[in-house]
């Protein structure tokens, strides 16, 4: 891992507006579905938990809960509340085979999400 490089943060020392950078910010977030949605989804990957379930399940595939707890060492009851919230923003998909339940990632976007997460923190 590259050592991390202390740099001040650089203070404007200006008080003008940069109308034309201004006008493309506004119209942008007017346009934008909704901030709740995108900061909900994001704090799906700010818990630790659900980041090593879609991690585990990124590289293993389609997992049942049971399996999810034993290789997080946790209850199973605690990996289906996970699951859950995961499922509500659409980052997981279930499919019932018999009594079992597997869950998987919901698509490519998410495989996508965590790539990307991972080969930023690596260049740090």
């Amino acid at each position: 891992m590259k050592s991390i490089v202390q740099i001040p943060v650089a203070k404007c020392d200006c008080n003008c507006i940069h109308k034309d950078k201004l006008d493309v910010a506004k119209e942008y977030l007017d346009k934008l579905p909704s901030s709740d949605s995108l900061s909900n989804f994001f704090k799906n990957f700010a818990d630790k938990t659900r980041v090593k379930i879609l991690t585990i399940l990124d590289k293993v595939g389609a997992m049942c809960v049971n399996d999810i707890a034993v290789a997080l060492d946790m209850t199973k009851s605690a990996i289906s509340h996970q699951l859950s919230s995961l499922k509500d923003s659409n980052l997981v998909r279930c499919e019932k085979q018999g009594k079992i339940v597997f869950y998987s990632l919901s698509d490519s976007h998410v495989k996508d999400i965590i790539d990307k997460g991972l080969e930023h923190i690596q260049e740090m």
